[in-house]
C-alpha cells in the first residue's frame, strides 16, 4: 500500500506546483503555455478524487478492523505499534485532503486565469475601438 501514498503525494505537489505557478506574479509570458498545459492536465489530476475516496475507505477499514490496545491488554511492544498506526492513519489522512484541496485550488485558479485573460482581450478590444 506504500505504493499508493507514494503516487499520491507526487500528485499533490504537482498540483501544489501548479498553483504556485499560477500565481506567482512577473511569469506573464510564461503564463499562457502554463495555463494551456494545466487546463490539459485536468481531467487526469480529476482521477486523484476516486483515488482519494479509495484511500479514505481504506483507512476506514484499517481503524475498524485494529485491534484494541488498551489498559494492560496488550505488551509495550504492541501498544507502539497501535500508536504508530494511528499516526500513519492520521498523516495519510491529511495527505488526502491537502491532495483534494490543492485539486480544487488548481481547478479554481486555472478558470480564474483564463477568465481574466478573456476579460483583458475584450479590454484591449474596446480600446481599440475607440
Amino acid at each position: 500500500m506504500a505504493l499508493e501514498w507514494v503516487v499520491l503525494g507526487y500528485a499533490a505537489a504537482a498540483e501544489a506546483i501548479m498553483v504556485l505557478l499560477l500565481t506567482i506574479p512577473g511569469l506573464d509570458g510564461l503564463r499562457k503555455g502554463l495555463v494551456t498545459v494545466t487546463r490539459n492536465l485536468l481531467k487526469p489530476f480529476l482521477s486523484v478524487v476516486p483515488f482519494c475516496l479509495f484511500l479514505l475507505m481504506d483507512i476506514y477499514w484499517k481503524y475498524e478492523t485494529r485491534p484494541s490496545c488498551e489498559g494492560d491488554s496488550c505488551t509495550p511492544s504492541e501498544y507502539l505499534r497501535h500508536q504508530k498506526s494511528i499516526m500513519k492513519s492520521q498523516r495519510n489522512a491529511l495527505l488526502i485532503a491537502a491532495a483534494l484541496i490543492f485539486y480544487w485550488l488548481l481547478y479554481t485558479v486555472t478558470h480564474l486565469v483564463v477568465r481574466i485573460e478573456q476579460l483583458n482581450q475584450r479590454v484591449e478590444r474596446l480600446k481599440n475601438r475607440d
